[in-house]
């Protein structure tokens, strides 16, 4: 029996970053590789302690995945590499290439230039970090080296993510990463064929959650930033670079233009241009709607929406912001929030999850007030909302993964222990898969079947299947069928030929191998009318098969199997002897079952 081995150093009953180690067939693979936004201090990287204690993570790790670009998933990147030490192979797709080292250096800036903290990466270790990566696309298998190869599937989410798929002889393994099951206005829904894994890796962020329709919760947003700022309040909206953001400033864009509104949106300076200089470059990653419009009106060029400048943060009047990053956590979403949290006619919409120890994540909660870095405390006086455009997928679309891709067991990693169990029971009530979901530092070790393939001709495969099935009657597709073959093994593949071809092709000389039992039954009379009864009651048990009776009173049924009946006429016992070679042994067996139950006398 094989086994899979997973550690989470991140990700596992943690919403905070993602951080896997997988072992199968040998092979040690990371997935993910993030940073944790709720820590200002070592606790923000992995602890790759459990990976090896001294040296580097090279001889260990024959490979690292990740999934997109988000820093919970990359954050930790050019740590690991750079100042633990890998030289070996960082596999994403293009897009995640593309973008990981822009949000890698802004939050580099942030966090050393603008904070001062010490043991953080450099400019040059994220350079470094990604001449190491190999870009993968969609649908495209990888081979790592001779045994490990990887498949990359659409995730949904944000531009370029991916689930992968990764396979060790029979062995394979789907992680998920971040994905979502619905499509949006600029992005289509995960996908994944039907691979039967051994394991499936999902994320459970929304593990309890079925959302409204998106259709409500978009008039739902609209309206209150409308309220707000029909009032002449502030409206911040914390995201992300690329991702929710551009699927709320085309929700905001379409929606100013059809009330011809006035009112200034903004996004911080810079994004926009990054943002639409990618999206153009990878345009085969969105939707088809966006694909297809794109030639004669490019969605991510806005005419409502301007860059922000931080001279703009103390402007009188109504105004809406878009701001990185995400959660409240640091940067100009911040700075801004700080500003206008003390009045009530301004609001915070929250369109994400936040992760524990963030500000986003404290106000949620209902914290009023704040202290901030330098013991700066502020009162909370806006309007703080919270309105799910994330691009996760919620409980109906986890299940949805599950029934596509058919895995033998689940694991849930990236979720609250108390969301995941309801889930974990869910997914067992469902599809009977055996579900576990691992604390960070817990090894997990799945039992797998090694399956061995092995080629047979057509022609072989008919013959067996039509032999036995009667005559005119087709075999049942659905009952287990016994086949009699050779199995020959030539390099390292395997075949199962017919026995005369295996026994020309090897220079073997055939034998005949035979079963014999012999069975007392009682049974008055001449062995003659006792040969007789036999006769009669095998002919009915076994209407699907010849049976004869020979001159020499000896009863033959199908090719092989042989009944003889020995002792006296005037004796009540008689000796049945029952044989057959191996290709008839299940008719052997059964007629031998029949005679020790006895023959009945009419």
């Amino acid at each position: 029996m094989a086994e899979i081995k997973v550690v989470p150093l991140g990700a596992g009953q943690d919403v905070g970053r993602s951080c896997i180690i997988v072992s199968l067939g040998g092979k040690n693979v990371m997935l993910d590789c993030g940073m944790h936004m709720g820590y200002n201090d070592d606790r923000r990287f992995p602890d790759f302690t459990y990976i090896n204690r001294s040296g580097t993570l090279t001889e260990y790790l024959d490979c690292v995945i990740i999934s997109h670009f988000h820093l919970d998933h990359c954050g930790a990147l050019p740590y690991m590499s750079e100042m633990v030490g890998f030289d070996g192979p960082i596999y994403m797709t293009q897009p995640t290439k593309a973008i990981c080292p822009i949000l890698l250096e802004d939050y580099r800036k942030i966090t050393v230039d603008r904070k001062g903290e010490q043991n953080f990466f450099t400019s040059e270790m994220i350079k470094n970090c990604m001449k190491k990566v190999v870009p993968v696309n969609l649908h495209q298998t990888v081979q790592v080296d001779d045994e490990l190869e990887i498949k990359a599937y659409y995730a949904g989410h944000v531009l370029g993510a991916a689930m992968f798929r990764i396979t060790v002889g029979s062995q394979s393994v789907v992680y998920t990463g971040d994905y979502n099951m619905t499509p949006d206005r600029h992005l289509g829904a995960a996908w994944i064929d039907k691979c039967r894994p051994d394991l499936l890796i999902t994320e459970s962020t929304y593990a309890t959650t079925i959302r409204d329709s998106k259709r409500c919760r978009e008039r739902d947003f609209l309206k209150k930033v409308h309220d707000c700022v029909d009032k002449g309040g502030k409206v911040l909206i914390p995201v992300f670079a690329l991702g929710r953001a551009q699927e709320l400033c085309i929700l905001l864009e379409t929606y100013w233009d059809r009330m011809n509104l006035k009112v200034p949106i903004y996004f911080s300076l810079g994004l926009t241009e990054k943002a639409n200089h990618y999206y153009k470059l990878f345009i085969t990653w969105t939707n088809q709607k966006i694909r297809k419009t794109f030639v004669q009106r490019n969605m991510f060029e806005f005419k409502h929406i301007k860059a922000f400048d931080r001279s703009y943060i103390d402007n009188p009047g109504a105004m809406v912001v878009f701001a990185t990053p995400g959660m409240l956590h640091a940067g100009l979403s911040l700075q801004i929030f700080k500003k206008w949290c003390t009045s009530e006619n301004n609001m915070v919409i929250m369109p994400g999850y936040c992760v524990a120890g963030t500000v986003g994540h404290k106000i949620l909660n209902g914290v009023r007030r704040l202290e901030l870095e330098n013991r700066q405390t502020v009162d909370v006086k806006l309007s703080v909302q919270y309105m799910s455009f994330s691009a996760h997928a919620d409980a109906k679309g986890i299940m949805q993964l599950i029934q596509q891709c058919e895995p033998k067991n689940v694991m849930l990693v990236h979720g609250e222990a108390g969301k995941m169990e309801f889930l974990k029971k869910k997914i067992f009530q469902e599809f009977g898969t055996e579900c576990t979901m691992p604390a960070n530092g817990e090894t997990v070790t799945i039992a797998t079947s090694a399956d061995i393939p092995v080629e047979a001709s057509v022609n072989l495969l008919k013959r067996e299947m039509s032999s036995g099935a009667g005559e005119g009657r087709s075999p049942d597709p659905k009952k287990p069928k016994l086949m009699h073959a050779a199995l020959v093994m030539q390099g390292a593949e395997m075949q199962l030929l017919d026995a005369d071809q295996a026994m020309n092709e090897l220079g073997l000389e055939e034998h005949q191998l035979r079963f014999t039992s012999t069975v007392v039954i009682e049974y008055p009379g001449e062995v003659e009318q006792t040969v007789d009864r036999i006769y009669q009651y095998v002919k009915g048990k076994l209407k699907d098969f010849p049976v004869q009776m020979s001159a020499d009173q000896s009863i033959t049924v199908a090719d092989s199997v042989l009944i003889k009946v020995s002792g006296d006429d005037d004796e009540a016992e008689k000796g049945v002897l029952v044989s057959w070679s191996y290709q008839d042994e299940d008719i052997g067996s059964y007629l031998l079952k029949l005679l020790k139950m006895g023959i009945p006398s009419t």
